[in-house]
C-alpha cells in the first residue's frame, strides 16, 4: 500500500518547473500527431510486417511514459528559490571537488536529473553515494563515502555555488 508520505518530493527551481511544464504541454499537444501516424500506418496493411506501425506505437509508448513521469513529478514538486550562495553543498548547487590522491578537480550539479536537464554540466543526485556524502558540507571540508566495490573514497569540497542554468 502506498501512502502519501511515501511520495518522493522533488525540489525544483521555478525555471526548471517551467521548462518541464512546457515539455509536458508539448508532449500532450503532440498526441494527435502520433495517433495519426499510427492510423496511417495501420491502413498500409499487414501489421506483423509493418515497420512504420510498430515504430509509431513505440514512439507513442515512450511519449506516454514521459507524460506520466512529468505529470507525477510536477504534481509532487516543491518549487522554490535557488539555494543561497553560502558555500554549503545542497541540491541546486554546482560543486567543485577533488578526490584524495588526485590533482584534477571535478565540477557537477547536485540535483535531480529533471532539475539539471538540458544543461552541459554533469548531474549527480543527492541520493547518490557521493551526493549523500557531500550534502551539508562546507567549502574546504573533506568527506568520505563508500564505493560500489566496498572501499572508501575521500573527497574534498572546494567550492559550492548556486546553479544558474
Amino acid at each position: 500500500m502506498v501512502t502519501v508520505s511515501d511520495t518522493k518530493v522533488t525540489w525544483l527551481t521555478q525555471d526548471a518547473y517551467d521548462r518541464l511544464k512546457k515539455e509536458l504541454d508539448e508532449l500532450i499537444e503532440n498526441r494527435p500527431v502520433i495517433a495519426a501516424k499510427i492510423n496511417a500506418s495501420r491502413e498500409e496493411g499487414d501489421l506483423r510486417e509493418n515497420g512504420g506501425y510498430h515504430a509509431a506505437r513505440e514512439e507513442q509508448g515512450q511519449a506516454e511514459a514521459r507524460i506520466r513521469h512529468l505529470q507525477e513529478l510536477l504534481r509532487t514538486a516543491k518549487v522554490g528559490e535557488a539555494p543561497p550562495n553560502d558555500g554549503i553543498a545542497e541540491p541546486g548547487m554546482v560543486l567543485t571537488i577533488r578526490y584524495e590522491g588526485d590533482d584534477e578537480v571535478e565540477e557537477f550539479l547536485l540535483a535531480t536529473r529533471e532539475e539539471g536537464g538540458g544543461g552541459d554540466i554533469e548531474v549527480y543526485s543527492p541520493e547518490s553515494p557521493l551526493g549523500k556524502a557531500l550534502l551539508g558540507a562546507s567549502e574546504g571540508e573533506s568527506r568520505e563515502y563508500e564505493l560500489p566495490n566496498g572501499s572508501k573514497q575521500k573527497v574534498t569540497l572546494l567550492k559550492a555555488v548556486p546553479y544558474s542554468g
